[in-house]
C-alpha cells in the first residue's frame, strides 16, 4: 500500500493508505463511467450484502448502509428503504461529487462518509457501515480497540474510535477519515462501524471481523480480576506478513 492525499467530504486534504485496487469484483475501472452491463451485477451484489448485514445482526431495520464503486459512479443503498424491498430497477448512484446520476430514490444520509473514503483512497471499491451492537458498545468505552487478536492486522492495526458527530455531516466524515489513516476500518463513537476494501466481500468480511473482535474484548474484559492479554507491535507485524499470503491464489 502507498500513501495518497485526497479531498475529504468537505474538500479538505486527508492523508490515508492507498490499496492496489486489485480484486475488484464490481467492474469498471476508476476514472471511467459506469456501464449498464457493470451496474446490474454490482447493484445485485450490493443489495445482497445489505441484506446480509440485517440477517447477520449487524444492523436493525434500515440502519447502516452499503456502497460499491463502479468506475466513477458510486452505487449506494437508498435512504429509509428496507433492504428486502430493493429490486433491480431501484439502483441508486451518484458521482464522486455526490450528484445523483442513477435512479430516483434518495441516497443514504451517510453519503458524505462513503464519498470521503472513495476520494481519499482510489483503491477503495466498497464501503460497509453498520450499527453492530458490540462494536458500538466498544465505541462508548475506549478511544481504540486494543489488539486482542491477530485479525487486528487485517484492518491495519488497533482500530481507532472517531469522535462523535451528527450522522450525515461533513464533521463526521472528517473525523472518520482521521481515524482511518493507515487503517481500513474504524469505530464511530456512539454510532457504529465503517470498513472498506477492494470488493464488497472484503469490506463485509472486515466489518464482521471487527464486530467479532469487539465482542471478544468485551467478553474478556468482563471477567473480574483479569485483564485481556494484548498482542505486541512485533506480533501484529508478523501477523500482517502472514496474512499477505492467506487464502487461495488464482
Amino acid at each position: 500500500m502507498t500513501r495518497s492525499r485526497a479531498a475529504g467530504a468537505d474538500g479538505t486534504g486527508t492523508e490515508t493508505e492507498t490499496g492496489t485496487g486489485t480484486g475488484d469484483r464490481a467492474g469498471g475501472a476508476a476514472g471511467e463511467p459506469a456501464g449498464a452491463a457493470a451496474v446490474g451485477p454490482a447493484w445485485a451484489e450490493l443489495v445482497a450484502t445489505a441484506r446480509r448485514t440485517v440477517s447477520d445482526g449487524l444492523v436493525v431495520g434500515t440502519s447502516g448502509n452499503v456502497s460499491v464503486r463502479v468506475g466513477d459512479t458510486v452505487l449506494v443503498t437508498p435512504s429509509g428503504v428496507p433492504y428486502d424491498r430493493l429490486a433491480a430497477d431501484d439502483a441508486t448512484g451518484v458521482d464522486l461529487d455526490g450528484r445523483q446520476v442513477l435512479g430516483a430514490l434518495v441516497p443514504t444520509s451517510e453519503l458524505p462518509m462513503h464519498l470521503a473514503v472513495y476520494r481519499a483512497d482510489p483503491g477503495a471499491r466498497a464501503v460497509v457501515h453498520t450499527h453492530a451492537v458490540h462494536a458500538t458498545a466498544v465505541s462508548l468505552l475506549v478511544p481504540e480497540l486494543p489488539p486482542v487478536h491477530y485479525m487486528t492486522a487485517a484492518l491495519g492495526g488497533p482500530v481507532r474510535v472517531a469522535p462523535y458527530a451528527a450522522y450525515g455531516t461533513a464533521e463526521l466524515a472528517r473525523g472518520m477519515l482521521e481515524a482511518l489513516a493507515d487503517r481500513t476500518g474504524c469505530l464511530l463513537r456512539n454510532h457504529g462501524t465503517i470498513t472498506y476494501g477492494t470488493s464488497l466481500d472484503q469490506a463485509y468480511d472486515r466489518t464482521a471481523q471487527l464486530e467479532w473482535m469487539c465482542r471478544l474484548w468485551l467478553t474478556a474484559s468482563s471477567v473480574p480480576g483479569h485483564s485481556p492479554s494484548l498482542l505486541t507491535p512485533a506480533q501484529l507485524a508478523e501477523a500482517t506478513e502472514r496474512l499477505r499470503g492467506y487464502g487461495q491464489r488464482s
